[in-house]
């Protein structure tokens, strides 16, 4: 039997053994955490883990905008149903959910950063056509006069 001796190689034996695991990858939960769950595409959650009951929503995704009431706009933003921040520099975006009962405050936030062409306006987590023009007003119309 031919056997070849790799230079640098010791006959000795080890002094440990490594664990039985993949050690160079990171420890992770076995269960999403809600901020990953409540992140996820609404359609690839119904599809993981079945529909969601929600009540009816309006979200306003916005860039940084460069209007005097920006500050302003964030701190409604804030005032949400649910409020997040994603992405940075030229990416970064505030995504803000609003509710039936808070028509008033969305509305206000809208007055704000609704001009610029990259804010977004989803029903319900999707973009739906003519969300502007007459998704937005129907919702107003809830608001107490």
């Amino acid at each position: 039997m031919l056997c070849y001796q790799l230079s640098g190689m010791s006959h000795d034996p080890p002094k440990y053994r490594p664990l039985e695991r993949f050690w160079p990858y990171a420890e992770l939960t076995e269960q999403p955490t809600e901020a990953e769950l409540a992140s996820l595409d609404p359609d690839l959650y119904e599809a993981l883990y079945g529909a969601r009951q929600r009540p009816f929503s309006i979200t306003l995704v916005f860039p940084d905008l460069d209007v005097p009431q920006f500050g302003q706009a964030v701190a409604l933003a804030r005032g949400s149903a649910e409020f997040r921040e994603t992405g940075t520099g030229a990416e970064h975006r505030y995504r803000a959910r609003f509710w039936p009962a808070d028509a008033a405050t969305l509305r206000d936030l809208f007055h704000i950063v609704g001009h610029a062409d990259a804010t977004e306006v989803l029903v319900d987590d999707r973009p739906v056509p003519y969300a502007r023009e007459l998704w937005l007003p129907l919702v107003w119309f809830l608001i107490p006069r």
